[in-house]
Formats: structure tokens, sequence, C-alpha cells
């Protein structure tokens, strides 16, 4: 009994000491999985939305808003990623940092690549001093266009990923229920 009970313990730490380990590699990755998730919804978001702010400011401005003030009211009205990212601008331009500075922050800190195109546009239509309108109507009508650009790419890939559940799920299936009669029918009335 007391060797039993020594074999008994001995598996008992082994299996301990693999929940250890797993729990360790998990609690490692997963954090980081996580904020990989987060991290790249965050840039979706932002650039789902950039054509749609750039299309407000273009609004605001033509109405007579400067750049900030068009900026709050994106701020002010949009509960997203970008309104909160230019919300953050507004903030650090309010604070004492020049407004480049806190659109090459934002730029940066989002990682977007339209977002950074369009912030280096803004910066150099602010230094040459042309119409920011202008730029703005651009802009967006190039954001659009790159948007349904992704869309038609996610639309083509499509097909290419309801291949394997097809395959593995649906075929099956399918020939089961037309096969299946004709089987039961062959091995009733013999080969």
């Amino acid at each position: 009994a007391l060797g039993l009970f020594a074999q008994l313990l001995q598996a008992q730490s082994w299996l301990l000491g693999l929940f250890i380990l797993i729990g360790a590699v998990l609690g490692f990755y997963l954090p980081i999985l996580w904020l990989d998730m987060r991290i790249r919804a965050r840039r979706e978001e932002i650039e789902y939305a950039l054509p749609d702010a750039l299309d407000m400011l273009t609004i605001c401005v033509e109405a007579g808003l400067g750049l900030d003030a068009a900026m709050t009211r994106v701020a002010e009205r949009w509960d997203n990623a970008l309104g909160r990212a230019f919300g953050r601008v507004i903030y650090k331009v309010r604070v004492g940092k020049t407004r480049h500075e806190a659109l090459r922050d934002m730029a940066d800190q989002a990682g977007v690549t339209d977002l950074t195109n369009f912030v280096a546009a803004v910066i150099q239509v602010d230094k040459l001093g042309g119409g920011i309108a202008k730029l703005l109507r651009i802009q967006s009508e190039q954001m659009r266009v790159t948007r349904r650009q992704r869309a038609y790419g996610k639309a083509n890939q499509t097909p290419v990923k309801l291949v394997f559940p097809l395959v593995l799920c649906f075929f099956p299936s399918m020939f089961i229920i037309l096969l299946g009669p004709a089987v039961i029918r062959l091995l009733v009335t013999g080969l």
C-alpha cells in the first residue's frame, strides 16, 4: 500500500509539473495574442472610419471652422478609435504641443499607413500654406477608393476560405444523403 501511494504521488507530481508548464506557457503567450488582436482590430477600425472622418472634417472646414475646431467636432461626435485619437491631438495642442507634433504622434501611435499619409499631407499643406479644404476633399476620395479596394480584396478571398469547410462538412453530408439510399438498396438486393 505504501509503494502504491508513492507511485501515485510521483504520477501526480509529474502531472502537476505538466499543468504548471502549460499554465506558464499560456500565461506568457495569451496576453501577447490578445494584445495583437486588439491592435489589429483598432487599426482596422481606424482604417474603416478615416474616409468618413475626412468627410466630416471637410464639411466643417468648408463651413468656416479651423482644422483644430473640425477635429474637435469629430472627437465630440464619434466614439471610436479615430475620434479618440483626434481628441488626444486637440488635448496635446491645448497643453502646448504644436499641431504638427501632435498629429505626428497620432500617426505613430495608430500605425495605420493611410493615417500617416494624411498627417504628412496636412503638415505639408500647413507649411506651404495651401487650402486645407481641398486637401481634405482629395484625401477623403482617395481613402474611400482604398477602402473599396480592400473590401473587394476581402470579398475575393472568401471562395478560398470556403473550400475547406465545404470539403470537410458539406460534401460528406451530401454524399451520405445522395448515395445512402443507393448503397442500402444494393446491400439489400445483393451485389
